[in-house]
């Protein structure tokens, strides 16, 4: 009997010692759910808005007109905050679109744009948190395509400032109802098909030499105008010269004349009458005669 009534008691204790530690198990379930819910709680009872964002906030779907600015906010468990980016945010964008002359023009964008605050509500009320996939993306390829149908596949090339800056303008008008604004667009590459470059290239290597064979030209023109000038050069040269030394002879057959002159009117009969008596040897002439002439020799 005793046996039975130790294991009995065994037993018993057994139990009780497995239903306390159930009992403590219990507690320390219920003490961490409870735990949890409480900190997921107070979790859900704030909002922090980081800088450059906005939180827009919803209870059970229903968006309110109170948007959330920077910093820390309280709230009901219940409600939610999207966070919408104020700052200015790239998106790149890959389209196709025809050129006027019927090319097909493959172009990346990188466009720079912005979320006004004032409307981070109606954008995630209208739109939602895919706004760039949604309205963006779309509004580009549409306006990029109407803009490279107004030129040649050429002109697109040589008039890409005035593409992005009509993009800008066109995507702007197109979205600033929205609450985005586009700051600034860079067109990163225009692609051709292969036919269309191998045009461009001939057409490139044909300008450049049509322009080796203009400077070629305008060298030999520039020559010949060179070596023109210089023949005018050396024969009005020359025929300064010439005059200088004609006007030289001139001059002095002129002084020659001159002096030849002076010296004739200084000879006068007594001049030359004394000329003979003073070269005279006192000897008479050795020839006599009816018609006979006495010479002087006025050198001697």
């Amino acid at each position: 009997m005793s046996f039975f009534y130790e294991k009995e008691t065994y037993m018993n204790r057994h139990n009780e010692k497995q239903t306390s530690y159930s009992l403590r198990c219990g507690r320390i379930i219920v003490t961490a759910i409870a735990a949890i819910l409480i900190l997921a709680t107070l979790y859900s009872s704030f909002a922090i808005i980081k800088a450059g964002h906005t939180g827009v906030l919803s209870t059970f779907g229903s968006v309110s007109e109170d948007v959330l600015q920077e910093g820390f906010h309280l709230k009901a468990p219940w409600q939610t905050v999207t966070i919408v980016d104020n700052r200015i945010n790239k998106l790149e964008v890959f389209t196709e679109a025809f050129s006027s002359d019927l090319q097909t023009v493959s172009v990346n964008l990188a466009v720079n744009y912005r979320v006004d605050t004032s409307k981070s509500y109606s954008i995630i009320k209208n739109i939602g948190k895919n706004y760039e996939e949604i309205l963006v993306s779309p509004a580009v390829n549409e306006v990029m395509k109407s803009i490279i149908a107004q030129y040649s596949a050429e002109q697109s090339i040589t008039n890409r400032r005035t593409i992005s800056t009509s993009l800008i303008k066109e995507l702007n008008e197109k979205l600033a109802e929205s609450g985005i604004f586009v700051v600034d667009i860079n067109i990163i590459d225009f692609d051709f098909n292969d036919t269309f470059i191998s045009a461009i290239e001939s057409k490139q290597v044909a300008e450049q030499e049509k322009l080796k064979a203009q400077i070629e030209q305008s060298r030999l023109t520039m020559e010949k105008e060179a070596e023109a000038e210089r023949r005018i050069i050396e024969a009005e040269a020359r025929a300064e010269v010439q005059r200088i030394e004609a006007d030289t002879a001139v001059y002095a057959a002129e002084r020659t004349a001159e002096a030849n002159s002076k010296v004739a009117a200084s000879i006068t009969s007594a001049l030359i009458e004394y000329l003979k008596w003073e070269r005279w040897d006192g000897k008479l002439p050795s020839v006599t005669g009816g018609n006979s002439i006495i010479g002087f020799d006025l050198d001697k």
